[in-house]
């Protein structure tokens, strides 16, 4: 008789034997078992791996009216969008410029503190910054959840 554990991989389905029928010697199925093992532990090892990916430093919009004035900010919102309502100090970059260029615009010896309307855009932003060497912060919340009294 055979039976199975089913593992789930991201685009793989693999059965892992757990016994294996009487024709094979115990010698061959303690080392087909352990081979299934260890893959099963390799499966598992890597199969969330993509939840711990890094995704830097994040401060929400509403906890950085203290620092205002103090923190390199740079707002990736287009020039539109930027225009209705920013907050003080802020420097507009939009995020096409900025990702194209970044040496242009950015030291890696500096902290920047990355805001969009929502938080998504500089997310991705801050996730690409990051992996080129540059110190970034992504602003949570965005503009579209800012309550406090720092608005330009």
């Amino acid at each position: 008789m055979v039976f199975f554990d089913h593992v789930y991989l991201p685009g793989v389905f693999i059965a892992i034997l757990d016994c294996i029928c009487d024709l094979v010697t115990d010698n061959n199925r303690i080392g087909f078992i352990m081979k299934l093992n260890l893959l099963k532990e390799t499966g598992e090892k890597y199969m969330f791996e993509f939840l711990k990916r890094n995704t830097g430093k994040v401060i929400h919009v509403n906890d950085l009216d203290p620092l205002i004035g103090s923190i390199e900010l740079i707002d990736i919102r287009e020039p539109y969008e930027f225009k209705s309502g920013t907050l003080r100090t802020a420097k507009n970059i939009p995020m096409g410029n900025l990702l194209y260029n970044p040496e242009k615009y950015l030291m890696k010896d500096k902290t920047y503190y990355i805001m969009c309307q929502s938080g998504a855009r500089s997310r991705r932003t801050c996730s690409a910054l990051l992996k080129k060497g540059f110190d970034v912060v992504n602003v949570g919340g965005g503009m579209g959840s800012y309550v406090g009294a720092k608005r330009k």
